[in-house]
């Protein structure tokens, strides 16, 4: 496979010394395709375009206004995903094949979209050929890591200047169909990532906005949320999930008439993050 050319993995947005003490995140809204990934691809281009989470990036302008910042991924999930574990490899698309001993076994990557995904339902494999090891490696050394290194660094100064830091993973869901389906969904990995009463805040402010909102379920949270939510060192993280409906138009692609109420929404949490943040009642804030 020819290498691909992704110049810049991931943009800066917001200020350069942030307002607010919430950094927020669009790992999956990458539309920078290159030529010898589209070429190494069996399937075309709009059909990649479904791993993405279609114009998140462009849902979060309102919040940077507002004084967040942001880290937003121009690589595409279909080159890498980085949600995933750098070891959430299905090994079976890689060759030489990797020792299994580095392999991160989970449901995900067995059903294809793993670090970098594999098949597609209604698609089937995804690439022509398996991946050449020294590619993934280039992969996860210039992509994966940089972004999430980024992510670290931001919330370390977040938390120098505020005392804490919140990081807002931003990711859309295909529409869920059925009255009892939750617009939004809220993932905290069960309680692991982020204090309640912050999760709390942000189902308020979802809530008030007039959207339903449920917790985990389906989504818990992946990757991200895991590795930089640590509630006990002041360092909190929380997956947002919004219905694709809500936003983008009948095609799923352009955006739709409910798209600045969910930009707004997104404005609205990062505001109630905050406010519950640096309450001085709460106590969230290092002292």
């Amino acid at each position: 496979m020819a290498e691909s050319c992704t110049a810049t993995p991931f943009r800066r947005l917001g200020p350069a010394t942030p307002d607010c003490p919430v950094l927020i995140s669009v790992p999956h809204a990458g539309r920078a395709y290159s030529e010898s990934l589209l070429k190494f691809a069996r399937i075309p281009l709009a059909r990649l375009e479904t791993l993405e989470d279609r114009l998140v990036d462009r849902l979060v302008w309102r919040a940077i206004e507002g004084g967040a910042a942001a880290v937003v991924a121009e690589a595409p999930r279909a080159e890498i995903d980085l949600n995933r574990d750098e070891r959430e490899l299905d090994p079976g698309m890689i060759v030489p094949r990797p020792d299994p001993a580095h392999i991160l076994d989970s449901p995900r990557m067995r059903g294809g979209l793993g670090l970098v995904p594999a098949r597609m339902a209604g698609a089937g494999a995804i690439w022509r050929d398996r991946i050449p090891a020294p590619e993934i490696t280039r992969r996860i050394e210039s992509i994966h890591r940089p972004y999430h290194r980024a992510l670290t660094e931001e919330l370390a100064g977040l938390k120098h200047r505020f005392g804490l830091a919140i990081l807002l993973d931003c990711h859309s869901m295909p529409p869920r169909q059925g009255r009892d389906q939750a617009e939004i969904v809220l993932g905290d990995r069960h309680g692991t990532s982020i204090a309640p009463e912050l999760v709390a805040a942000a189902e308020n402010a979802a809530r008030e906005a007039g959207f339903s909102v449920a917790r985990n379920a389906p989504y818990a949270g992946g990757h991200i949320t895991v590795l930089h939510g640590r509630p006990r060192e002041s360092v909190h993280a929380l997956q947002l999930e919004i219905d694709r409906s809500l936003y983008l138009g009948p095609d799923l692609r352009s955006p739709g008439p409910g798209f600045d109420r969910v930009a707004k929404l997104i404005a609205s949490i990062v505001r109630a993050l905050e406010g519950q943040a640096l309450a001085p009642a709460d106590g969230l804030a290092a002292e």
